[in-house]
Order: C-alpha cells, then sequence, then structure tokens
C-alpha cells in the first residue's frame, strides 16, 4: 500500500508538471507541425481536459497512462472478495468457490494500472523506448500480489478461504512491465528486464475479451500466457526482440534469470512467427504460432488437492498447506483472427506438457517474497512438491487449450463479444514409481478432465476515455479438474465502469 501510495504520488506529481509545462508553453508556440497523416492528439492542458478528451498525459516523450476498471457483480457459486489478488473477485470456478453472493468486482474487463512510457528518437530511424507499470486493486488500492493472496489463504480451511488466485503480479512495484530498448522499423525492437511473454502478448491480440478476468478464463487463470504456469506470462530479467517485414513478422524471448531475480523459473525461452495476410478487399486474416519452455517452473497453490501421491483430497475444514509445484513446460500455441468490416472472428489452440523438473529444488524464495522449502510444513506450513509429475516420460501431464469467439461493433462505439473456451486434461501417473490407474472420475487430480467456460458481454465507449460494461461468464469443471472442488460450476454477471488514459 505504502509502494503504491508512493508510485501514485509520483504521478501525480509528474502529472501536474505536464499540465503546467504544456500550458506555460503553449504561448511560446515552439511546438513543430505534425507530419501529414500523423495527428495525435494533443497533451492535456488541465485536468477536465484529461477527464473528458481523449487527450493523453505526454511531456516531451513521457507519457503516464493507466486503467481504472470497477465494477460490482453476482456470483453463484463464489468465494469472498480478495482485493491481494489480481483478480479479486472468484468470477471463475475455483477450489475454494463455494457460495452464491453479491461482490466488488473489479478488474473485470481489464487489470488497474498506472505507469509511465516514452520514445524519445535517437538519430536515424533508432528511437529508445521504455515503459513501467503496476496492476492494482481500485477500491483498496493494494498493489495486485497474486502469490501474496495464496501465502495469506495458507493454514486456512478451504471453506474459509477468499478469492485467491496465483499470478505474475506479486505486488511489486513494477508487477506489470518494467523494460527499456532500442526500436527501429528497419531492424526491429530489442526489449530488456521485466517484460510479457510472447504468449501472453498473443493472449491480448488473440482472446475475443483481451485476457479480460471476468469474462476469460485464459485472462483470468494465466496457464496459457504462461506456457502451463501463470506465474510465468512475465518476466523479470529477459531479453526480447520483435521483427516486422511488411506483412511478416518474428519474435524470441529469452529469460536470463532465475528465482533470485525476481522469476518464477531458472531460465525460460519463447520463439514465434506470424502474418497479417490480406483476404478479399480490406479482410485480413492474422495468424501467430509460438513455441515456449520453462525449466523448473513455479505454480503456487494450497496442498494441490491433495495431500498423497495419488492425489486424493484432503477435507476442506482443514487447513491447507502453501505448495510450490515445480515442473519443466513445454508448449505450442497456433492462434488466428479474422477481420471484416466490424467483424473479428478469433480462434486459438495450445498443447502444453508439463515433466518432471530438471532440476529439483530443496528451499527457495518466490515471487512475493515467501520462502519455501521441501518438509517444512510443519514449521511454516509451506512445502515444495517435485514429483507431481513423473520422470523419462511416464507421469508427463498434458493440457489442450482452445478458444473460439467474435466481436462486433454495432456501432464505433458500441461492442458485442461472445466466446467458448475448452480445457482437456489427459489421465497421468503422478510419480515414476506408479499412481491410480487410468481414470476420468474427481477421485484424483490425476485423472482425466475437462474444463468449459462460455462468456457474453456488451461494451459501451460513452465517451473518448470512459467506457461501461455488462456480461455474464459461466464455468464448470468436470473429472480429474474438479478433483478437490467444493462446487463443480459458477455463474458469474458483472457490470462496471472503465477510465483509460
Amino acid at each position: 500500500m505504502a509502494k503504491l501510495g508512493i508510485s501514485i504520488g509520483l504521478v501525480l506529481t509528474v502529472a501536474t508538471g505536464i499540465w503546467n509545462a504544456h500550458a506555460s508553453a503553449a504561448d511560446i508556440s515552439t511546438k513543430a507541425p505534425p507530419a501529414a497523416g500523423a495527428l495525435a492528439p494533443e497533451p492535456c492542458v488541465d485536468p477536465w481536459d484529461f477527464v473528458s478528451t481523449n487527450c493523453p498525459l505526454t511531456w516531451k516523450g513521457i507519457t503516464v497512462y493507466g486503467t481504472i476498471d470497477t465494477g460490482f457483480g453476482w456470483q453463484s457459486h463464489g468465494a469472498p472478495f480478495d482485493p491481494r489478488s489480481a483478480v479479486s473477485a472468484s468470477y471463475l470456478v475455483q477450489k475454494q468457490n463455494r457460495s452464491p453472493l453479491w461482490t466488488l468486482a473489479p478488474n473485470a474487463l481489464s487489470n488497474s494500472t498506472i505507469g509511465i512510457k516514452g520514445t524519445e528518437p535517437i538519430g536515424a530511424d533508432f528511437s529508445v523506448v521504455f515503459a513501467l507499470d503496476a496492476g492494482f486493486d481500485p477500491y483498496s488500492l493494494r498493489l495486485s500480489n497474486g502469490p501474496g493472496s495464496v501465502a495469506a489463504n495458507m493454514g486456512i480451511p478451504q471453506n474459509q478461504q477468499t478469492a485467491f488466485s496465483d499470478s505474475s503480479r506479486a505486488g511489486q512495484w513494477y508487477n506489470g512491465q518494467g523494460f527499456v530498448g532500442v526500436s527501429s522499423p528497419t531492424y526491429g525492437t530489442l526489449t530488456v528486464f521485466r517484460q510479457n511473454s510472447l504468449t501472453l502478448d498473443a493472449v491480448f491480440d488473440y482472446d475475443p475479451f483481451g485476457a479480460s478476468y471476468g469474462f476469460s478464463p485464459i485472462g483470468f487463470q494465466g496457464i496459457t500466457c504462461g506456457g502451463g504456469n501463470t506465474e510465468n506470462c512475465r518476466n523479470s530479467t529477459s531479453l526480447k526482440y520483435r521483427l516486422k517485414v511488411g506483412q511478416f513478422r518474428a519474435a524470441a524471448l529469452w529469460q536470463f534469470g532465475g528465482y533470485a531475480q525476481n522469476n518464477a523459473s531458472d531460465g525460460a525461452y519463447q520463439f514465434g512467427v506470424g502474418a497479417d495476410v490480406p483476404t478479399w478487399g480490406k479482410d485480413v486474416l492474422s495468424v501467430d504460432a509460438i513455441y515456449s519452455y520453462v525449466r523448473n517452473s513455479v505454480s503456487l497453490g494450497l496442498a494441490p488437492g491433495s495431500n498423497d501421491a495419488n492425489g486424493t483430497p484432503i477435507p476442506p475444514f482443514l487447513p491447507q498447506t502453501l505448495t510450490a509445484t515445480i515442473s519443466d513446460n513445454s508448449a505450442v500455441m497456433f492462434v488466428a483472427k479474422y477481420t471484416t468490416g466490424a467483424l473479428k472472428l478469433y480462434a486459438g489452440y495450445e498443447h502444453i506438457r508439463y515433466a518432471a523438473p530438471s532440476t529439483p529444488q530443496a528451499a527457495f524464495t518466490d515471487i512475493s517474497g515467501t520462502f519455501l522449502c521441501v518438509g517444512c510444513a510443519a514449521f511454516n506450513n509451506t512445502n515444495i512438491n517435485n514429483a507431481a509429475f513423473g520422470v523419462n516420460g511416464l507421469g508427463n501431464k498434458t493440457m489442450q487449450i482452445m478458444w473460439l469467439g467474435t466481436k462486433y461493433g454495432v456501432t464505433e462505439n458500441l461492442d458485442v463479444i461472445a466466446a467458448y473456451y475448452h480445457y482437456i486434461q489427459n489421465s497421468f501417473f503422478g510419480t515414476a514409481a506408479g499412481g491410480p490407474a487410468p481414470c476420468s472420475s474427481a477421485a484424483h487430480a490425476q485423472c482425466a478432465g475437462t474444463f468449459d467456460a462460455i462468456s457474453a458481454a456488451v461494451d459501451w465507449r460513452f465517451a473518448p476515455k470512459w467506457d461501461t460494461y455488462a456480461g455474464i461468464m459461466f464455468t464448470q469443471v468436470n473429472g480429474g479438474l474438479a478433483s478437490g472442488f467444493l462446487q463443480r460450476n459458477n455463474i458469474a454477471p458483472t457490470v462496471g465502469l472503465r477510465f483509460r488514459f
């Protein structure tokens, strides 16, 4: 909270300076006219201009930007609001969801954020680029801290837990992105430090709900954007390169640090290729393919549905143990989008494989600063699970995630959006020594299972920076993906108001 207060105070100071500097410079009229075809909005000159028009808070190439997304909703099987969690409300059915409730529902359409970004030409066609931002809960002003929300529920029975959810946002003042680099239209863009994964960029572009928490499970969970685990949707120490040549593009990302550098793995890399292909008239088909590999990846949960090698659920009235599951993950993602006039059609598929970790972990500190160790539950209620998946191919888990969706612009300022999401988990053995026989029931977490979600929403942009929305998401788990759940489904209608600048 203190860090966020400092950050917001700094942003407001910078914003005031931008307004004052722009107003005092306006009489001098030293700004060169914009180039033809590049009519960017004029910077804001006062607070009312900032609220009522589409002006940016920009001065000398530095822009203050952000989103405030507030809302209210109902859940047929929910859990109490948790301001620490990035998602804050249990829009998606989770293990701790249990009863009908009305709840505050922030960040449903997009995460509330505050940040600065900039572009500064340095000669020829090169520019220095940078961005720094953090997500927060708009009601409490807490910095988003998914792992912290999980840790806050350790030692609490499942039927008393809040709407916690793991995340790559772990309470850092840079929990979104924090990078600097060099960009050129000719040679591409090279950036370093904390950045979105290529798969998170793809989810933003190819999910009809743009990685929404309240209406998209692939936005809420982060399994898709993290190549298997949500904590890997962002990498704190990484190099990222993007190049676009005509209608084709390529990208690569390399995480060069480990846990000690605030990463959720010991290393990762991704490669992607794509294109925007003109079809008929002004129609465009966009496609991308991305390969991901993450070494010793961390997934944080509470006694993930079991207390033994066979995945037998523990009773919900017993205290839960904070558990880090370690695995090597590899994934392939294929996504497509077809744009024809006001209509956009979306499709995506990802195949994820979870294997035993390259280096089993005995002790480490996770991205939110919580110390975890093997067999230390007796004194701090934490544990590390290195044996969730087998070795030599035995017991490897596969997850297939697929979705279809559409967005239609009824008018220039009114969109109707709908989507369907489906997960398939295989039946897998939990250890190299064996485990339960192949199964498809909810008796064990290793059984085959499915997840389904259907969502729809209307988004009305009634002013340049303002929009209001209303929508609903239905989610349901079956088989092994329902192991340890108190309820199997959730209906979550939500209405909200969003301000973006």
